[in-house]
């Protein structure tokens, strides 16, 4: 069953405030665990039509990422073999239209670019409708999560584990938490 769209609760314009949200990823390690990075610099905009509909672009510089890990691990992950920072500085994303739904829910198709590859993907999620924020402004939320295969973006390291399997899972989680204000 599809969800019941709803009249959009966004209107106009809005734009991230990076101190209140995040964006990161989580992939398996060793096949035990979940190993999560995350990006400090990201930019946000969300731009709702004159139907209710949400058109979401962002970016998040890669240098910016940040692991729990000694720094020789985000030295190897800002390197050639994973984000190659020195070639691709930005993950972008860009999306079509995205109607929110009953529920609070949205889907929300759009085009992430990573190493300089583009593909498409479905993020999907939830809105918190707009409120006013003590300083008078105004605040919105989107949640949104996907699903992508790294391979599918160049990033193919692995290493194989002595008794078979391989040391990184292939499916990566993208989330991006984000707290937008009225612009």
């Amino acid at each position: 069953m599809s969800p019941v769209l709803v009249a959009s609760p966004f209107t106009g314009r809005y734009v991230v405030d990076p101190d209140h949200s995040s964006f990161g990823f989580a992939v398996r390690h060793m096949g035990i665990s979940t190993f999560r990075g995350s990006f400090a610099e990201i930019t946000a905009d969300v731009e709702a039509d004159e139907h209710g509909a949400l058109r979401i672009t962002g970016a998040a510089a890669v240098e910016s990422l940040s692991v729990r890990s000694p720094l020789d691990l985000r030295t190897h992950l800002l390197g050639d073999e994973f984000f190659d920072v020195a070639r691709h500085p930005e993950i972008t994303f860009a999306s079509g239209p995205a109607q929110p739904a009953e529920g609070q829910r949205i889907t929300v198709p759009g085009v992430l670019t990573i190493r300089n590859v583009a593909r498409d993907v479905v993020a999907a999620g939830t809105w918190t409708s707009p409120v006013e924020d003590p300083f008078g402004g105004v605040r919105a939320a989107l949640e949104l999560t996907t699903t992508i295969d790294r391979r599918d973006f160049g990033m193919t390291w692995n290493m194989p584990l002595p008794r078979g399997g391989d040391a990184l899972g292939a499916e990566v989680e993208i989330s991006a938490h984000l707290e937008l204000l009225a612009a």
